[in-house]
């Protein structure tokens, strides 16, 4: 299983780096996971964006899923468009349709007439395990404040938790249990004043991962105006296993 970075910074893009975009890769099935701002651009330096086999959203907030309206363009519109309109299996809360065609078309008339269904076949996330692809994979609701989830993702002897974005909650040792890689968002550092509700901390993660038994730990979702160092020094503190920062364009054979 390959996992690839295509965006990893929280909340919004950064100067240098898309918001939320992953690639996960195992016998030739290519499973998008989140497409945030800049997300397509990176994944078209990568493969053909055709190539995509399902797309998964942990939620609707738009540094997760706002690239959608780009690839609806590219697939709907392109010129060499696959023959047939094979749709893209497109998993999500089960509002995706209706909001993503709100953000693909926000004004009347245009919004009366939107159907993305000519380019994606909406599916909800498997809240019990269900094969996709050569992945078993299980959505676990968070703690967010629109409707989200954390996903568990297996391929063989393999398994990697994504928190998606959460404050701390029950599921996510549910979710993170015993896992090979944790890949958790970090937004922001540790403080009494922070919002609940929203989002882990580089502490919250890394007491996370030792809790739940995690064998390796990658922090993304960090906010660009979130100092990583201290991120990172958090999450060190709380756990003593394999511990990174993972980077835009950054491959993990796993």
């Amino acid at each position: 299983m390959r996992l690839t970075i295509l965006g990893c910074a929280g909340s919004i893009p950064g100067p240098t780096t898309n918001a939320s975009g992953y690639l996960i890769e195992a016998d030739g099935f290519a499973l998008g996971l989140e497409l945030g701002n800049g997300t397509l651009s990176a994944l078209q330096t990568i493969q053909d964006p055709f190539g995509l086999d399902a797309l998964m959203l942990s939620h609707l907030h738009p540094d997760h899923c706002v690239d959608v309206a780009a690839l609806t363009v590219l697939r709907r519109y392109h010129p060499q468009r696959p023959a047939g309109g094979r749709r893209l299996p497109l998993y999500g809360p089960d509002d995706a349709a209706v909001r993503l065609a709100n953000l693909y078309a926000p004004n009347e008339p245009e919004r009366a007439e939107t159907d993305l269904s000519d380019v994606f076949e909406f599916r909800s996330l498997p809240v019990e395990p269900a094969r996709i692809g050569p992945f078993e994979i299980t959505a676990y609701p968070v703690f967010h404040p629109t409707p989200a989830f954390g996903l568990r993702i297996a391929y063989g002897d393999v398994t990697i938790a994504y928190t998606g974005d959460t404050d701390v909650c029950p599921a996510l040792d549910s979710l993170a249990a015993d896992v090979d890689v944790l890949l958790a968002e970090a937004t922001w550092t540790e403080s009494d004043d922070r919002p609940v509700g929203v989002h882990l901390s580089g502490a919250a993660a890394g007491a996370l991962a030792t809790r739940t038994g995690a064998r390796r730990l990658l922090l993304t979702h960090i906010a660009p105006w979130t100092d990583r160092a201290k991120i990172y020094a958090e999450a060190r503190t709380a756990f003593a296993g394999p511990l990174e920062l993972v980077e835009q364009g950054a491959v993990y054979q796993l």
